[in-house]
């Protein structure tokens, strides 16, 4: 029997004089072991390799960061994973954002994704309802299909079956999967960078569950007509906001699974505040 898991971490700190978040998604495959391992320790070994008072070269110093981060937690969990008996053979996606001030990095290992709505600054003033949403894809998705990730499984010594790696493994790069990096799979992520604006109002960081019955507009205009209703109930402790994102996180995972998802549904809804 095949167990798979979803688990999602955030954060939020200060480092030196820079307001840092972190969000993460992580879908396991194979086993709960390495998504959970990654939810525990990747935004620890983040924390001790981030760079502390450092202003020049900031962006590359933090790119720099992450490849290192997620070279070393796929490294430690190998190294645990290698000592068991039997040898664990779990595998994780991992969609990580992370919030430096005003820029917005996204480090992306396997088939999760995240994705932001930026409104149309052409609407000026107007209230979202008048403007139109734009969807503005933060990952790039990694499948053994892709040319230049077949390529590599090839060039490795690996082979890709009805889209697969050996005919298994969905993705072409994941934490974990110690069997199969020998085949070309990688822990190398994918890292954009987005500056944020006034227009951006939220991003999405979900699993594959989410996407294989949502495109990522169709995820965005959803998320959009939940904030835009008339009247929310009041809940303690939250602001009228807070409820609605709330809400809208809910019922886009409900939705999900509404309309047939069989797969894992997990999402996190980061709402941008300017």
């Amino acid at each position: 029997m095949c167990v798979c898991v979803c688990v999602c971490v955030c954060v939020c700190v200060c480092v030196g004089r820079s307001c840092v978040s972190y969000f993460a998604v992580f879908d396991g495959h194979g086993g709960a072991r390495a998504s959970r391992f990654a939810a525990e320790n990747l935004h620890h070994n983040l924390g001790k390799k981030f760079p502390s008072g450092e202003t020049e070269n900031l962006d590359k110093l933090i790119k720099k960061c992450l490849l290192d981060t997620f070279r070393q937690t796929d490294e430690d969990f190998l190294k645990k994973a290698s000592s068991q008996k039997p040898v664990w053979k779990d595998g994780s996606t991992a969609t990580c954002l992370l919030v430096v001030d005003d820029m917005v990095y996204v480090a992306n290992l396997g088939d999760s994704r995240a994705v932001m709505c930026r409104m149309d600054a052409a609407g000026g003033g107007a209230a979202d309802g008048q403007r139109k949403a734009l969807t503005l894809a933060l990952s790039k998705e990694h499948n053994p299909t892709i040319y230049e990730e077949r390529m590599r499984i090839q060039r490795a010594g690996g082979t890709v079956r009805d889209g697969r790696v050996l005919g298994v493994l969905e993705v072409s790069r994941s934490i974990g999967d110690g069997q199969y990096k020998r085949c070309g799979v990688i822990s190398t992520p994918d890292l954009r960078r987005c500056q944020l604006t006034a227009n951006d109002r939220f991003i999405i960081l979900a699993c594959d569950g989410l996407f294989k019955v949502f495109s990522a507009d169709e995820a965005v205009k959803f998320v959009l007509s939940v904030l835009q209703e008339g009247s929310v109930e009041q809940r303690s402790g939250l602001t009228e906001e807070e409820v609605r994102f709330e809400a809208a996180c809910q019922q886009l995972a409900s939705e999900a699974v509404r309309r047939g998802c069989a797969d894992n549904v997990t999402v996190i809804l980061v709402s941008i505040g300017y």
